[in-house]
Protein backbone atom coordinates (compact mmCIF):
# COMPACT_ATOMS: atom_id res chain seq x y z
CA UNK A 1 0.00 0.00 0.00
CA UNK A 2 1.24 3.53 -1.23
CA UNK A 3 1.60 5.91 1.43
CA UNK A 4 -0.83 8.54 2.03
CA UNK A 5 2.26 11.61 2.72
CA UNK A 6 3.98 13.35 -0.15
CA UNK A 7 7.17 13.75 -1.59
CA UNK A 8 8.26 17.25 -1.26
CA UNK A 9 9.96 18.93 -4.67
CA UNK A 10 11.66 21.55 -3.69
CA UNK A 11 13.75 23.50 -6.22
CA UNK A 12 14.32 27.36 -7.92
CA UNK A 13 11.57 26.97 -10.64
CA UNK A 14 12.46 29.61 -11.86
CA UNK A 15 15.57 28.68 -13.86
CA UNK A 16 15.27 25.12 -13.03
CA UNK A 17 11.22 24.73 -13.38
CA UNK A 18 11.59 21.40 -16.47
CA UNK A 19 13.85 19.69 -14.18
CA UNK A 20 12.03 19.47 -11.31
CA UNK A 21 8.57 19.28 -13.03
CA UNK A 22 10.08 16.30 -14.42
CA UNK A 23 10.96 14.61 -10.92
CA UNK A 24 7.62 15.44 -9.86
CA UNK A 25 6.19 13.83 -12.90
CA UNK A 26 8.32 10.81 -12.40
CA UNK A 27 7.22 10.27 -8.51
CA UNK A 28 4.04 10.36 -9.43
CA UNK A 29 4.21 7.54 -12.35
CA UNK A 30 5.47 5.36 -9.29
CA UNK A 31 2.46 6.22 -7.30
CA UNK A 32 3.26 9.17 -4.88
CA UNK A 33 1.67 12.32 -4.31
CA UNK A 34 3.84 14.97 -4.61
CA UNK A 35 3.79 18.81 -3.32
CA UNK A 36 5.81 21.30 -5.25
CA UNK A 37 7.56 24.23 -4.18
CA UNK A 38 8.81 26.98 -5.68
CA UNK A 39 11.72 28.78 -3.93
CA UNK A 40 13.53 30.69 -7.00
CA UNK A 41 13.96 34.51 -6.49
CA UNK A 42 14.70 35.55 -9.79
CA UNK A 43 11.57 35.37 -11.49
CA UNK A 44 8.12 33.50 -11.79
CA UNK A 45 7.92 29.38 -11.68
CA UNK A 46 7.60 28.29 -15.20
CA UNK A 47 5.00 26.10 -14.01
CA UNK A 48 1.95 26.09 -11.12
CA UNK A 49 3.99 25.20 -7.98
CA UNK A 50 1.64 23.97 -5.33
CA UNK A 51 3.25 26.47 -3.14
CA UNK A 52 5.14 29.49 -4.36
CA UNK A 53 7.20 31.23 -1.87
CA UNK A 54 8.29 33.60 -4.72
CA UNK A 55 4.74 34.71 -5.45
CA UNK A 56 4.45 34.94 -1.59
CA UNK A 57 7.40 36.34 -0.50
CA UNK A 58 8.98 38.37 -3.03
CA UNK A 59 6.20 39.62 -4.75
CA UNK A 60 3.78 40.15 -1.93
CA UNK A 61 6.14 41.23 0.48
CA UNK A 62 7.89 43.39 -2.00
CA UNK A 63 11.31 42.04 -1.37
CA UNK A 64 12.72 42.65 -5.25
CA UNK A 65 14.96 45.58 -3.82
CA UNK A 66 16.59 43.59 -0.93
CA UNK A 67 19.19 41.99 -2.74
CA UNK A 68 19.46 38.20 -3.90
CA UNK A 69 20.84 37.39 -0.70
CA UNK A 70 18.33 39.18 1.15
CA UNK A 71 15.28 37.43 -1.56
CA UNK A 72 17.16 33.91 -0.76
CA UNK A 73 17.34 34.37 2.78
CA UNK A 74 13.43 35.43 3.31
CA UNK A 75 12.63 32.77 0.91
CA UNK A 76 14.32 29.83 2.91
CA UNK A 77 12.87 31.06 6.27
CA UNK A 78 9.51 30.99 4.90
CA UNK A 79 9.76 27.15 3.35
CA UNK A 80 11.12 26.06 6.71
CA UNK A 81 7.94 26.91 8.42
CA UNK A 82 5.39 25.66 6.22
CA UNK A 83 7.78 22.33 5.32
CA UNK A 84 8.26 21.91 9.32
CA UNK A 85 4.19 22.58 9.43
CA UNK A 86 3.44 20.38 6.78
CA UNK A 87 5.49 17.66 8.57
CA UNK A 88 4.18 18.27 12.17
CA UNK A 89 0.64 17.04 10.26
CA UNK A 90 1.70 14.01 8.71
CA UNK A 91 2.20 14.88 5.16
CA UNK A 92 5.92 14.95 4.61
CA UNK A 93 7.12 11.28 3.31
CA UNK A 94 10.06 12.62 1.66
CA UNK A 95 11.87 15.60 0.17
CA UNK A 96 14.04 16.05 -3.52
CA UNK A 97 15.73 18.58 -4.88
CA UNK A 98 17.94 19.64 -7.98
CA UNK A 99 20.48 22.38 -8.60
CA UNK A 100 23.03 24.17 -8.64
CA UNK A 101 25.54 25.71 -5.62
CA UNK A 102 22.32 28.13 -4.56
CA UNK A 103 19.85 25.24 -5.39
CA UNK A 104 22.05 23.21 -3.31
CA UNK A 105 22.06 25.97 -0.68
CA UNK A 106 18.33 26.59 -0.50
CA UNK A 107 17.54 23.17 -0.51
CA UNK A 108 19.88 21.88 2.09
CA UNK A 109 18.58 24.70 4.41
CA UNK A 110 15.46 23.76 3.88
CA UNK A 111 15.82 20.12 4.51
CA UNK A 112 17.86 21.03 8.16
CA UNK A 113 14.35 21.21 9.69
CA UNK A 114 12.91 17.79 8.96
CA UNK A 115 14.31 14.92 11.45
CA UNK A 116 16.38 12.36 10.79
CA UNK A 117 14.46 9.41 9.09
CA UNK A 118 12.85 11.41 6.69
CA UNK A 119 14.57 11.00 3.26
CA UNK A 120 16.20 14.10 1.83
CA UNK A 121 17.89 13.68 -1.41
CA UNK A 122 19.61 16.70 -3.76
CA UNK A 123 20.61 16.09 -7.46
CA UNK A 124 23.54 18.71 -7.28
CA UNK A 125 26.28 19.88 -9.54
CA UNK A 126 28.16 20.67 -6.59
CA UNK A 127 27.78 17.17 -4.80
CA UNK A 128 31.66 16.01 -5.52
CA UNK A 129 32.77 19.43 -3.58
CA UNK A 130 33.23 19.07 -0.15
CA UNK A 131 29.60 19.48 1.06
CA UNK A 132 29.94 19.10 4.75
CA UNK A 133 28.64 22.76 5.08
CA UNK A 134 25.96 21.35 3.02
CA UNK A 135 25.26 18.36 4.79
CA UNK A 136 26.13 19.03 8.33
CA UNK A 137 24.61 16.84 10.81
CA UNK A 138 21.25 15.97 8.74
CA UNK A 139 20.95 12.39 7.07
CA UNK A 140 20.81 14.07 3.38
CA UNK A 141 21.81 11.81 0.46
CA UNK A 142 23.28 13.87 -2.44
CA UNK A 143 23.46 12.61 -5.58
CA UNK A 144 25.72 14.13 -8.65
CA UNK A 145 23.95 15.37 -11.40
CA UNK A 146 27.54 14.61 -13.38
CA UNK A 147 26.14 16.80 -16.39
CA UNK A 148 25.17 20.60 -16.01
CA UNK A 149 21.59 21.00 -14.58
CA UNK A 150 19.98 22.98 -17.60
CA UNK A 151 16.89 20.79 -19.05
CA UNK A 152 16.08 17.36 -19.46
CA UNK A 153 18.06 15.39 -21.87
CA UNK A 154 18.88 11.81 -22.36
CA UNK A 155 22.07 11.83 -19.71
CA UNK A 156 20.31 14.02 -16.91
CA UNK A 157 16.98 12.49 -17.44
CA UNK A 158 18.18 9.30 -16.31
CA UNK A 159 20.03 10.87 -12.87
CA UNK A 160 16.82 12.67 -12.00
CA UNK A 161 15.31 9.17 -12.70
CA UNK A 162 16.80 7.10 -10.35
CA UNK A 163 16.87 10.17 -7.78
CA UNK A 164 12.65 10.06 -8.26
CA UNK A 165 13.12 6.02 -7.66
CA UNK A 166 15.20 6.39 -5.22
CA UNK A 167 13.28 8.59 -2.82
CA UNK A 168 10.28 6.70 -3.30
CA UNK A 169 11.96 3.82 -2.39
CA UNK A 170 13.37 5.65 0.74
CA UNK A 171 9.91 6.98 1.55
CA UNK A 172 8.42 3.26 1.71
CA UNK A 173 10.56 1.91 3.82
CA UNK A 174 9.10 0.74 7.11
CA UNK A 175 12.07 -0.96 8.67
CA UNK A 176 11.34 -0.72 12.33
CA UNK A 177 14.66 -1.54 15.39
CA UNK A 178 13.43 -4.81 17.21
CA UNK A 179 15.12 -2.77 19.93
CA UNK A 180 12.61 -1.54 22.80
CA UNK A 181 15.90 -0.61 24.68
CA UNK A 182 17.39 2.32 26.62
CA UNK A 183 19.82 4.46 24.46
CA UNK A 184 23.02 4.89 25.57
CA UNK A 185 25.02 7.59 22.82
CA UNK A 186 28.93 6.77 22.90
CA UNK A 187 31.27 9.15 21.46
CA UNK A 188 34.39 7.57 20.36
CA UNK A 189 37.76 8.09 17.98
CA UNK A 190 40.24 5.91 16.70
CA UNK A 191 42.99 5.98 19.64
CA UNK A 192 40.30 4.85 21.99
CA UNK A 193 38.49 2.34 19.92
CA UNK A 194 39.43 -0.50 22.57
CA UNK A 195 37.73 1.14 25.09
CA UNK A 196 34.91 1.96 22.82
CA UNK A 197 34.01 -1.85 21.74
CA UNK A 198 34.42 -2.69 25.60
CA UNK A 199 31.94 0.14 27.30
CA UNK A 200 29.73 -1.21 24.11
CA UNK A 201 29.78 -4.63 25.08
CA UNK A 202 29.56 -3.89 28.71
CA UNK A 203 26.46 -2.18 28.36
CA UNK A 204 24.81 -4.24 25.85
CA UNK A 205 25.16 -7.11 28.39
CA UNK A 206 23.16 -4.65 31.18
CA UNK A 207 20.14 -4.35 28.62
CA UNK A 208 20.63 -0.98 26.37
CA UNK A 209 20.92 -0.25 23.12
CA UNK A 210 24.61 1.73 22.21
CA UNK A 211 24.51 4.42 19.59
CA UNK A 212 28.05 5.17 18.85
CA UNK A 213 29.38 8.33 17.25
CA UNK A 214 33.06 9.22 15.71
CA UNK A 215 33.72 12.28 17.30
CA UNK A 216 35.49 13.69 14.48
CA UNK A 217 33.95 17.04 14.53
CA UNK A 218 30.57 16.27 12.84
CA UNK A 219 30.17 13.42 14.84
CA UNK A 220 30.11 14.94 18.39
CA UNK A 221 27.69 17.86 17.23
CA UNK A 222 25.24 14.95 15.47
CA UNK A 223 24.93 13.31 19.02
CA UNK A 224 24.09 16.42 19.89
CA UNK A 225 21.25 17.51 17.87
CA UNK A 226 19.72 14.10 18.15
CA UNK A 227 20.28 14.18 22.07
CA UNK A 228 18.22 17.73 21.95
CA UNK A 229 15.23 15.79 20.28
CA UNK A 230 14.99 12.96 22.92
CA UNK A 231 16.56 9.98 21.35
CA UNK A 232 18.55 9.12 24.56
CA UNK A 233 18.64 8.11 28.14
CA UNK A 234 22.38 8.66 28.65
CA UNK A 235 25.18 9.75 27.39
CA UNK A 236 28.96 8.27 27.75
CA UNK A 237 30.89 10.90 26.40
CA UNK A 238 34.30 9.05 25.97
CA UNK A 239 35.90 11.08 23.46
CA UNK A 240 35.99 14.71 24.32
CA UNK A 241 39.19 15.06 21.91
CA UNK A 242 37.03 17.45 19.52
CA UNK A 243 37.57 19.91 22.37
CA UNK A 244 41.69 20.02 21.80
CA UNK A 245 41.25 19.34 17.61
CA UNK A 246 38.53 22.79 17.95
CA UNK A 247 41.36 24.36 19.71
CA UNK A 248 44.45 23.37 17.72
CA UNK A 249 41.98 23.55 14.12
CA UNK A 250 43.08 20.07 13.84
CA UNK A 251 41.86 17.23 11.88
CA UNK A 252 38.65 16.71 14.22
CA UNK A 253 37.45 20.36 14.45
CA UNK A 254 34.21 21.73 13.55
CA UNK A 255 32.39 21.63 16.40
CA UNK A 256 29.51 24.27 17.52
CA UNK A 257 28.99 26.26 21.05
CA UNK A 258 26.27 23.27 21.76
CA UNK A 259 28.78 20.61 22.21
CA UNK A 260 29.31 18.92 25.59
CA UNK A 261 26.93 21.91 26.77
CA UNK A 262 23.64 20.41 28.67
CA UNK A 263 20.73 19.07 26.90
CA UNK A 264 17.92 21.75 27.75
CA UNK A 265 14.78 20.40 29.21
CA UNK A 266 16.22 17.15 29.60
CA UNK A 267 17.61 15.45 32.30
CA UNK A 268 19.33 12.73 30.25
CA UNK A 269 22.73 12.01 32.51
CA UNK A 270 26.22 12.22 30.65
CA UNK A 271 29.08 10.66 31.85
CA UNK A 272 32.22 12.79 30.48
CA UNK A 273 35.96 11.56 29.83
CA UNK A 274 39.06 12.93 28.81
CA UNK A 275 39.41 10.49 26.15
CA UNK A 276 41.72 12.14 23.46
CA UNK A 277 42.17 15.28 25.49
CA UNK A 278 45.87 14.34 25.51
CA UNK A 279 47.02 15.59 21.74
CA UNK A 280 45.39 17.27 18.60
CA UNK A 281 45.81 15.32 15.23
CA UNK A 282 46.81 17.30 12.51
CA UNK A 283 47.48 16.52 9.11
CA UNK A 284 51.34 16.54 8.74
CA UNK A 285 53.31 13.17 8.68
CA UNK A 286 57.60 12.93 9.83
CA UNK A 287 58.60 14.50 6.70
CA UNK A 288 56.74 17.37 7.03
CA UNK A 289 56.16 18.66 10.48
CA UNK A 290 55.47 21.96 10.56
CA UNK A 291 58.40 23.91 12.12
CA UNK A 292 56.25 25.23 15.41
CA UNK A 293 55.68 21.77 16.62
CA UNK A 294 59.06 20.45 16.45
CA UNK A 295 60.51 19.72 19.26
CA UNK A 296 56.69 18.47 20.81
CA UNK A 297 55.89 15.16 21.45
CA UNK A 298 53.92 13.35 18.29
CA UNK A 299 52.76 9.99 17.33
CA UNK A 300 53.22 9.47 14.21
CA UNK A 301 49.39 7.91 12.89
CA UNK A 302 49.25 7.85 8.94
CA UNK A 303 48.91 10.82 7.33
CA UNK A 304 47.89 12.17 10.45
CA UNK A 305 49.97 12.91 13.70
CA UNK A 306 49.22 13.85 17.27
CA UNK A 307 50.53 16.90 18.88
CA UNK A 308 50.93 16.38 22.58
CA UNK A 309 48.95 19.64 24.23
CA UNK A 310 51.41 21.84 25.57
CA UNK A 311 50.46 23.16 29.29
CA UNK A 312 49.04 26.27 28.00
CA UNK A 313 46.36 24.13 25.32
CA UNK A 314 45.84 21.87 28.47
CA UNK A 315 44.69 24.74 30.65
CA UNK A 316 42.63 25.98 28.12
CA UNK A 317 41.27 22.83 27.33
CA UNK A 318 40.32 22.04 31.24
CA UNK A 319 39.26 25.76 31.55
CA UNK A 320 36.10 25.48 28.35
CA UNK A 321 35.38 21.33 29.27
CA UNK A 322 34.29 22.90 33.06
CA UNK A 323 32.76 26.36 31.64
CA UNK A 324 30.15 23.58 29.87
CA UNK A 325 29.58 21.53 32.93
CA UNK A 326 28.93 24.06 34.92
CA UNK A 327 25.71 25.08 32.90
CA UNK A 328 24.11 21.74 34.72
CA UNK A 329 25.76 20.20 37.47
CA UNK A 330 22.74 18.12 38.54
CA UNK A 331 23.55 15.67 35.24
CA UNK A 332 27.21 15.26 35.04
CA UNK A 333 30.03 13.29 36.38
CA UNK A 334 33.48 13.41 35.05
CA UNK A 335 35.67 9.99 35.46
CA UNK A 336 39.61 10.88 34.84
CA UNK A 337 41.87 7.00 33.67
CA UNK A 338 44.76 8.13 35.50
CA UNK A 339 47.29 6.06 33.16
CA UNK A 340 46.18 7.83 30.00
CA UNK A 341 43.74 9.21 27.67
CA UNK A 342 44.27 7.21 24.06
CA UNK A 343 46.92 4.57 23.18
CA UNK A 344 49.60 6.80 22.58
CA UNK A 345 49.60 8.83 25.72
CA UNK A 346 50.52 5.21 28.21
CA UNK A 347 54.11 4.55 30.03
CA UNK A 348 56.32 4.01 27.01
CA UNK A 349 54.32 5.70 24.44
CA UNK A 350 54.96 8.85 22.27
CA UNK A 351 52.61 10.99 24.51
CA UNK A 352 52.53 9.97 27.73
CA UNK A 353 53.14 12.91 30.37
CA UNK A 354 52.11 12.49 33.89
CA UNK A 355 52.32 16.20 34.67
CA UNK A 356 50.78 17.44 32.10
CA UNK A 357 47.53 15.11 33.30
CA UNK A 358 47.98 16.56 36.62
CA UNK A 359 47.93 20.34 34.82
CA UNK A 360 44.85 19.68 33.23
CA UNK A 361 42.95 18.06 36.46
CA UNK A 362 44.28 20.89 38.72
CA UNK A 363 42.51 23.53 36.41
CA UNK A 364 39.67 21.40 36.20
CA UNK A 365 38.73 20.94 39.87
CA UNK A 366 39.94 24.88 40.51
CA UNK A 367 37.21 26.14 37.70
CA UNK A 368 34.23 23.82 38.53
CA UNK A 369 31.27 23.89 40.32
CA UNK A 370 31.78 21.70 43.34
CA UNK A 371 29.13 19.69 42.69
CA UNK A 372 30.01 18.14 39.69
CA UNK A 373 31.79 14.42 41.30
CA UNK A 374 34.95 14.35 39.32
CA UNK A 375 36.64 10.29 40.13
CA UNK A 376 40.27 9.62 39.24
CA UNK A 377 41.15 5.82 38.62
CA UNK A 378 43.90 3.71 38.00
CA UNK A 379 44.31 2.06 34.81
CA UNK A 380 44.31 3.32 31.15
CA UNK A 381 41.21 4.25 28.99
CA UNK A 382 41.65 1.51 27.02
CA UNK A 383 41.70 -1.10 29.93
CA UNK A 384 39.33 -3.57 30.51
CA UNK A 385 39.25 -2.68 34.19
CA UNK A 386 38.27 1.03 33.57
CA UNK A 387 35.70 0.38 31.01
CA UNK A 388 33.54 -1.57 33.27
CA UNK A 389 33.89 1.23 35.60
CA UNK A 390 32.68 3.58 33.02
CA UNK A 391 30.01 1.68 32.13
CA UNK A 392 28.88 0.63 35.28
CA UNK A 393 28.87 4.57 36.24
CA UNK A 394 26.70 5.01 33.05
CA UNK A 395 23.97 2.38 33.90
CA UNK A 396 23.94 3.77 37.93
CA UNK A 397 23.23 7.35 36.58
CA UNK A 398 21.05 6.42 34.07
CA UNK A 399 18.90 4.16 36.66
CA UNK A 400 18.94 7.17 39.26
Amino acid sequence: MKSERAIVVVGTFDSKGDEHRFLKDRIEIRGLRTIAVNVGTGGPSSFPPDMDFYADCIIKGRLEDKGRDGMIQAVISAARDKILDLYARGEVGGILSAGGGTGTHIAASIMHVLPMGIPKIIVSTVASRDMSSVVGTRDITMMHSVTDIMGVNSLLGGVLDRAAAAVCAMAESNWESPHRKKRVALTMFGFITRAAEQVRENLEALGYEVIPFHANGTGGMAMEELAREGYFDGILDLATHELADELAQGYCKGIGPLRLQPVSGSKAPRLVIPGGLDCAVLEFTRGTIPPKFKGRKIFFYDFRSAVRLDLEETRIIADQLAGKLNLDPSTVKVLIPMDGWSEADKEGEPLYDPPMRDAFIAKLKENLDPRVPVREVDGHINDPSFTRIASTMMDEMVRG
